[in-house]
């Protein structure tokens, strides 16, 4: 169980730094305004490091270079003060000269600047045999005098040499500055004197003055943001009123405009938005309109027409029973004629249907039905064409329920159409019908081996009287409103109805409908992309294939029959009866 925890907490600690960047981000993503704010900020933040730095590294030269100069000249002045005192003293033996060195150390301490040491050592070039003690004023900081130094100062003696040093303090250590010269003790020799000073004064200085920089910047950004904030805001907020009305135009809500204030390039952006607005308004009216008196237009025709059509159709009638009595030429006519009534009375039919989905007025009659059975009452129609297109029809039905609330009028429109449009289409291949349900939707596949279609004739499969080859021939009679049809009455139920197709391998139709009325779909129990070792199997042989289109067709079972199988004794092809709906219309 440990473990396990661990396990989850890590996992939950990956996850959250997963999503770290994309939070940090997301303000860059959806706010123009926080863009700009923070590129403004970024870079006046940039420049006054920059330059902060740049002022900083200036003082803090300027000091150190202007005490050093003071340093030298008052060491050189005291020194010169120095021998001047010595070349004039009386002292020959070692006590009088320890007592000359002893004053000396404190004139030299006295005279300078208060707060320097002084270190008086005896040289390392000085061969005199007389015992002169070194003195200094702060003997625990006798090893800030580095040896090198020591060796220069006493080989160079006409020069005076400096160089920085840390001088330890109680709150941990200070910059200083030691120089040193030679200078010539009377009896004994050489002797190096060395002053050191302490830069705190400088630091402190330093540190003031970078104080009064980091706040003269932090103000400044603080001015630049607000400056930035309120430039930003007088362009952004007109921004997103404009998002905001445009948003309610696309929700339908025609007449919203914006505010146009003043006469600045805002003013006439927003002048020309409502231009546009009521432009696309008037434009979309007119549409409206024009739609509304298409779809009267088709409605009144469709009915007028009816009580002609009546009439022709009794007359034709007639004719085409006593056919036998004609010669050859009425007779095939009457033929002719009757044929092409019923074509346009199924035409008559769908453009009504049609003008229902166009006006809203397409009702619903949903009951509790079992999808399997109007599916066998479809397959059981459509033998007859079956055995005339000599295609082989094999069905998988499952064994969970399949049991759904629809019109069972309009699903079986649905089916009826996408059966005969895949024997139609199969060119003798079999024909497979699959039906899955699951806990929210039940699913029925169609899927034939025939001709197929490319991209862009499954861009254009569901559209109003278009017809994937205008050149064949509809053996069944069809209107080309049939899958427009369909799809109408699948978006009734709330459910989907979509399509895949290669040339050459066939074409795959996927009705899925919800369980019960209200259920949101968001998957369909069957997939709508065949299996790779089936598609391989369809595959093989095909002339042309062409591997772009839809990324959708379902996966099927094993077929009970083949192309080229022998059918059982007293088993045929199965096909629905012939419809209006032709096929890919």
């Amino acid at each position: 169980m440990t473990s396990f925890a661990s396990f989850t907490r890590l996992s939950s600690v990956r996850e959250r730094l997963k999503r770290l960047p994309r939070t940090v981000l997301k303000p860059f993503r959806t706010s123009v305004q926080f863009r700009v704010m923070f590129t403004a900020i970024a870079i006046g933040l940039i420049a006054l490091v920059a330059l902060s730095a740049f002022l900083s590294t200036s003082i803090r030269n300027g000091l150190f270079e202007q005490r050093v100069d003071e340093i030298l000249v008052e060491s050189a002045r005291s020194i010169s003060e120095t021998q001047t005192k010595l070349s004039s003293s009386s002292a020959t033996t070692t006590s009088q000269v320890q007592q000359t060195m002893n004053d000396v150390l404190l004139a030299l301490q006295t005279s300078g600047t208060s707060g320097r040491d002084v270190f008086l050592w005896k040289s390392l070039n000085n061969t005199s045999d007389m015992r002169v003690l070194d003195l200094s004023t702060a003997p625990e900081l006798g090893s800030l005098i580095t040896p090198e130094m020591r060796q220069i100062t006493a080989n160079e003696t006409k020069r005076q040499h400096w160089q920085s040093v840390e001088i330890p303090t109680a709150d941990g250590s200070a910059p200083g500055i030691v120089a040193g010269t030679i200078i010539e003790a009377p009896a004994v020799g050489p002797f190096e004197v060395y002053f050191l000073y302490s830069l705190a004064p400088q630091q402190e200085t330093l540190h003031f003055l970078q104080g009064i920089v980091g706040l003269a910047g932090v103000g400044l950004i603080a001015v630049l943001a607000a400056i930035t904030f309120a430039v930003t805001r007088q362009v952004i907020q007109p921004v997103q009123q404009a998002s905001k009305v445009a948003e309610r135009i696309a929700d339908g809500h025609l007449d919203e405009r914006l505010e146009a204030r003043g006469e600045d390039e805002v003013a006439r952006l927003a002048g020309s938005f409502n231009e546009m607005a009521s432009s696309l308004q008037i434009q979309i009216d007119q549409l409206a309109e024009l739609s509304a008196v298409q779809r009267r237009f088709v409605s009144d025709v469709s009915h007028e027409l009816r009580t002609p059509l009546t009439t022709v159709r009794m007359a034709a009638e007639m004719i085409y029973e006593g056919r036998d009595e004609y010669s050859p030429t009425i007779k095939r006519s009457s033929e002719l004629l009757q044929t092409q009534l019923d074509r346009f009375e199924d035409l008559l039919a769908d453009l009504l249907e049609i003008s229902r989905f166009d006006a809203g007025a397409a009702v619903l009659d949903a009951e509790a039905r079992d999808l399997t059975e109007v599916m066998s009452r479809v397959i059981d129609n459509a033998i007859p064409l079956a055995e005339k297109k000599n295609v082989w029809l094999s069905a998988d039905f499952g064994d969970e329920s399949s049991r759904a609330d629809f019109d069972p009028v309009r699903v079986e429109r649905i089916l009826r159409n996408l059966l005969v449009n895949a024997i139609e289409h199969a060119e003798g291949n079999p024909v497979e019908v699959v039906i899955r349900g699951n806990k929210t939707a039940v699913a029925v596949v169609v899927r034939d081996h025939g001709i197929g279609m490319d991209r862009e004739q499954v861009t254009r499969v569901f559209d109003r009287f278009w017809r994937a080859d205008p050149a064949r021939a509809r053996t069944t009679g069809g209107t080309g409103l049939g899958l427009a049809i369909a799809r109408e009455d699948a978006h009734l139920h709330g459910g989907w109805l979509e399509v895949w197709s290669r040339p050459s391998v066939g074409s795959v139709f996927r009705l899925t409908l919800p369980r019960r009325a209200g259920i949101t779909l968001n998957e369909s129990p069957l997939d709508l992309e065949p299996q790779q070792q089936d598609e391989e199997a369809v595959v093989q042989g095909a002339s042309t294939q062409d591997m772009h289109g839809p990324a959708a067709v379902p996966q099927f079972v094993t077929p009970h029959q083949h192309e080229g199988d022998e059918l059982p004794q007293g088993a045929s092809p199965a096909v629905p009866e012939p419809t209006p709906e032709g096929k890919h219309e």
